[in-house]
């Protein structure tokens, strides 16, 4: 929220605390996994589409077609009222969940008033909506690194994906791919990149008509800004400092800024019919894991 101007990749130095917290991820995860499934656990109630069957999953039976293959009769559906009908399936990419989780530096800070630091947070929440939503059904991939599966091990399949991942370190966007049609799409992120790029990418995914939720995670100093007196302001993303002589009077424009920024974001939500939540990290991550599987659970009754 503070930058001038946006720096290019070969640019950006992030600062060193975050890149040393990066290395540590390893160590992490399994403490992180772990809070993943109490989380998982304590939601109840989300229902997803269970379907028999490896590979492509039912969709309907349909009459069959002059011209079509005989082998793609099903015989015994065929057989109880004398018409030949064809067993219809779903491809793989028609039904899923894309999660994408922001592991770039600004997600590595914590503040002395926050329960964990937002990169841990979000690996929490997108490991335990992973969780719960293969728990109902459904296939469910991380964008860039996995495909849709549904797999009892979904949770340490994604952070294995993500471990080896060091693109991701960087990437403050999810890929820049529109979704299946029928896809939902799960982006957990701080949003601390402009909202214009933001909505952008956001436009993109949706626009062959996905579903998606934007899980917002802020930690409370970044809401609040309780400073006064001298300070230096760091940015975690570019490895930029900036010294302040008042930073009490900084606090109303730069809560101002960061509500328009917010609203930008929501807007672009709101253009797509896709959903916002904001989860602060000294909030429990069952409170923005249940919101989000909620919505989920919500469009799919509605039949969108």
């Amino acid at each position: 929220m503070l930058r001038t101007r946006v720096l290019g990749p070969s640019e950006r130095q992030p600062a060193r605390p975050v890149l040393t917290a990066s290395l540590d991820l390893a160590a992490r995860l399994p403490r992180l996994i772990l809070e993943a499934r109490r989380v998982s656990a304590s939601v109840h109630g989300i229902h997803g589409r269970r379907r028999a069957g490896p590979g492509e999953t039912f969709w309907q039976y349909r009459p069959l077609v002059m011209g079509e293959a005989a082998s793609r009769i099903d015989w015994r559906r065929s057989a109880r009222d004398g018409h030949l009908f064809v067993r219809e399936r779903e491809w793989e990419a028609s039904h899923a969940i894309w999660l994408w989780i922001d592991r770039s530096a600004s997600m590595g800070f914590a503040s002395s008033l926050a329960m964990a630091s937002k990169i841990d947070r979000a690996l929490v929440a997108g490991f335990a909506l992973a969780e719960t939503l293969v728990g109902g059904g459904e296939r469910v991939g991380h964008l860039g690194l996995t495909r849709a599966i549904a797999s009892r091990r979904i949770v340490e399949l994604l952070a294995q994906a993500i471990l080896v991942d060091h693109k991701g370190e960087t990437a403050d966007l999810p890929p820049e791919v529109p979704l299946p049609r029928l896809a939902d799409a799960i982006i957990v992120t701080d949003g601390l990149t402009p909202a214009q790029s933001l909505a952008k990418r956001i436009s993109t995914m949706a626009s062959s008509g996905a579903r998606g939720h934007v899980l917002l995670i802020a930690d409370p100093i970044e809401e609040t800004f309780p400073f006064s007196g001298q300070a230096e302001l760091f940015d975690l993303e570019d490895g930029l400092a900036l010294r302040v002589g008042d930073a009490g009077a900084w606090g109303e424009e730069y809560r101002q800024r960061l509500a328009a920024h917010r609203d930008a974001i929501r807007e672009a939500c709101r253009k797509v019919g896709w959903t916002l939540t904001l989860h602060r990290t000294d909030r429990p991550a069952s409170e923005g894991v249940l919101r989000v599987a909620s919505l989920i659970a919500a469009s799919r009754g509605s039949g969108r």
